[in-house]
């Protein structure tokens, strides 16, 4: 059965067998030695130099504890662009955690554009941060981060902090370019592991004022992951396996192991552009397949998604649409929250190939041909 859901993604037998190694301890050489083969690479994939001052680390919890991880110390007020079931879940973290939360809602479906994010921090401003999601994962909108950027510059005591859940692995962040102050991502979407574990990358900016302020959390304190990292430990006992899968993934990635075998050779920071472009095809494919079928898109074109497309479903029955793929080896997913009953989701993301996709899109088309699904 392939796996085309939005997350947990498919996981290729060889880093399921490095899940399965023997167990070392937590505080072993061998785990020191598993640090230091994940940092360079997981710097690659954020774009966050040890040069700019940036730090990088893993942490074992959900996403959703890194939402709230990325909040604490930064200060009191916090602006949060809703426009999806995740961000939405964000600006309710923030205000459970007694910030002064002012949310700039936009319909799910749509991004947020620089104009108005730029309004709303200089008409209800000053913040001390603003939170993003780079890109829904539940309504497929793409979040372009160079705008936001250039926006960000004009308001220098604000804290851009984003979510690159799906985003990381599948398109590239430049995190240093951007001026991205925190940036975290789940293991099981574009990385393509299994879910447990989380990667983030903070900037000098964030670590000085976050340092400097009262951080109400033990486990989910950003400062003490960071410095645990630094010194090649981790605050607590760490999904151990998980960590060797990544180190596998990023050595992986970055030696073109995952890539079209034409870009194979391809190595660093052009391997990790080549599987840029490949999720951007798979996207291209995606998109064209539905054009093809008369099927619309949730977001606008200038915000889909390159790993996964939402799609309105049109006169489709999705229960048996999904039902009918799974008779053909193939797993996709109905919308999520406010777009469940209107929307199918296809995560194209990870190491699937281009020929897998034309495999799932050629099942799909069977199905829709046999009117099953109607």
């Amino acid at each position: 059965m392939k796996l085309w859901i939005p997350g947990p993604t498919e996981v290729r037998p060889a880093l399921l067998a490095e899940c399965a190694r023997p167990m070392i301890g937590h505080r072993s050489d061998a785990m020191a030695k598993l640090h230091d083969r994940i940092d360079p690479h997981l710097r690659l994939a954020f774009g966050a130099s040890a040069e700019s001052g940036s730090a990088v680390a893993v942490h074992t919890c959900s996403a959703t504890g890194l939402m709230e991880s990325s909040l604490h110390g930064t200060g009191k007020r916090v602006l949060c662009v809703v426009n999806g079931s995740f961000s939405k879940r964000w600006a309710e973290i923030a205000q459970i955690l007694g910030f002064e939360t002012v949310t700039l809602k936009k319909a799910f479906g749509e991004a947020a554009s620089p104009e108005e994010i730029d309004r709303a921090l200089t008409e209800k401003g000053p913040f001390d941060a603003l939170t993003l999601i780079s890109n829904e994962t539940s309504t497929g909108v793409r979040t372009p981060l160079t705008g936001v950027a250039a926006v960000l510059r004009k308001h220098p005591g604000t804290l851009w902090l984003v979510d690159v859940v799906s985003y990381l692995a599948g398109m590239p962040i430049d995190f240093d370019a951007h001026g991205i102050d925190f940036a975290f991502a789940g293991s099981q979407k574009a990385l393509a592991l299994p879910p447990g574990i989380t990667v983030f990358a903070a900037s000098k900016r964030y670590l000085e004022r976050v340092r400097a302020a009262k951080r109400p959390s033990f486990y989910l304190d950003p400062v003490r992951v960071i410095d645990g990292h630094v010194e090649r430990k981790t605050p607590a006992t760490p999904c151990i396996p998980l960590y060797f899968a990544l180190a596998q993934q990023l050595e992986d990635i970055s030696n073109g192991v995952t890539l079209p075998e034409r870009d194979r050779a391809l190595r660093g920071a052009a391997a990790w552009s080549a599987r840029y472009a490949k999720h951007e095809r798979m996207y291209r494919t995606t998109e064209a397949w539905a054009t093809r079928h008369g099927f619309e898109y949730i977001p606008a074109p200038e915000h889909r998604s390159w790993t996964v497309s939402c799609v309105k479903k049109g006169p489709l029955d999705v229960a048996k649409l999904l039902a009918e793929l799974k008779k053909r080896g193939h797993t996709i997913s109905n919308g999520y929250g406010d777009l469940k009953d209107i929307s199918f989701r296809i995560g194209h993301m990870g190491d699937h190939s281009e020929a897998d996709l034309a495999n799932l899109l050629a099942a799909t088309d069977e199905v829709l041909a046999s009117g099953v699904a109607q």
